[in-house]
C-alpha cells in the first residue's frame, strides 16, 4: 500500500514507520491521520510483525497537527448543535489514529528528535516506549492556541508522568526537555544524534521481536489493563488472559534454547479476520 505522509518498511519482523514531511515538520495533516493508523491496523492484521519503530525525517519529529486543516474546516465551528455534533465525530476520529498505536498486539516504539509539539505528544503518549535526541523536547502547544489539549495528552500522560508536572506542562504550554523527561520516566533512554536514535530504538525492536509473539502481546494488554483498573481488577483480567496464552511448548523450548544458547523460533501472531 502507497503513502503520502509516511514510508513503511519491515525487517526481521521490526516495523520502520517514517513521517516524511520534513518540508513541513512533519506536521500531521489530514493524510497523515488517516495514513498512520491505516499502516498500524494493516502491519497488525498481518501477523507477522513482533515491534514498531516510528520516527521521522528532518529538523523535527512533528509540529503537531497540520495548522492548515484549521483553515475552512467546517467540522470546527461549534456554534450550532449540528456544528458540535460534527466537531464530535472529527474529534472522535482523530483520536482513534492514536488509539490504533494503543491497540496494536505489538509493542510501538516511538524515536523523537527535536521537538514534540502539540499533537506530537498525544501521537507519542500512545506509544508503548520512548527513545529521543538529547536535544529534543515535547510541549503541549495547544494551550497556547487557547485551547485544551483533546486527542490523548491529557488522558494518557497523567499515567504516564507525576501529575503536578503535567499539570505545569499542560497550564504553561512550557517546553519538557528530553532531559528532564527521562528523569522523570517519560523518556525511556536518550541518544546523541539522529542517527543512533533510530539505530537504537530498531535495536529495541529487535530485541522484542525475539521474544514470543503472543507473550509480548498479552503483556502489553496487561500492563495497560493494570494501569486503568484496580489491582483485584488487574488479577481478574489476568486470570481469564494466562490460561488461553500459555504455552508450556515456549516455555521448554525456551529453556532449551538457554541452555544451548541459540536463538529460539517463536510462531507469529495468528493474522486477523477482515
Amino acid at each position: 500500500m502507497g503513502y503520502e505522509s509516511i514510508e513503511v518498511s519491515v525487517e526481521a519482523k521490526v516495523a520502520h514507520i517514517r513521517l516524511s514531511r520534513p518540508e513541513r515538520m512533519n506536521a500531521l495533516a489530514a493524510t497523515s491521520w488517516r495514513e498512520l493508523p491505516a499502516a498500524v491496523r494493516e502491519l497488525d492484521a498481518g501477523g507477522g510483525v513482533r515491534a514498531a519503530v516510528i520516527s521521522s525525517t528532518g529538523k523535527h519529529f512533528t509540529a503537531g497537527i497540520d495548522l492548515a486543516m484549521f483553515e475552512n474546516e467546517p467540522a470546527l465551528d461549534t456554534s450550532t448543535l449540528a456544528g458540535r455534533q460534527r466537531f464530535l465525530a472529527k474529534l472522535v476520529e482523530l483520536q482513534d489514529a492514536f488509539h490504533a498505536l494503543a491497540g496494536a498486539r505489538f509493542p510501538v516504539i516511538a524515536a523523537v528528535q527535536g521537538g514534540c509539539i502539540g499533537g506530537g505528544v498525544d501521537f507519542v503518549c500512545a506509544c508503548c516506549l520512548r527513545y529521543a535526541t538529547r536535544d529534543a523536547w515535547f510541549v503541549i502547544q495547544e494551550i497556547n492556541l487557547g485551547m485544551m489539549a483533546d486527542v490523548g495528552t491529557l488522558n494518557r500522560m497523567p499515567k504516564q508522568l507525576p501529575e503536578a508536572v503535567v499539570r505545569e506542562l499542560a497550564y504553561t504550554g512550557d517546553r519538557l526537555p528530553a532531559e528532564r523527561a527521562e528523569r522523570l520516566g517519560f523518556v525511556n533512554g536518550l541518544f546523541e544524534t539522529h542517527e543512533a536514535l533510530v539505530a537504537g530504538a530498531l535495536e529495541v525492536g529487535r530485541r522484542i521481536a525475539a521474544k514470543s509473539p503472543i507473550a509480548v502481546s498479552a503483556t502489553k494488554g496487561m500492563i495497560s489493563h493494570a494501569r486503568d483498573q484496580s489491582v483485584a481488577e488487574s488479577f481478574e483480567y489476568l486470570n481469564a488472559l494466562q490460561p488461553g496464552i500459555f504455552s508450556i511448548d515456549d516455555i521448554r523450548r525456551s529453556v532449551a534454547a538457554m541452555k544451548a544458547r541459540t536463538p529460539v523460533g517463536f510462531a507469529d501472531l495468528p493474522p486477523l479476520q477482515t
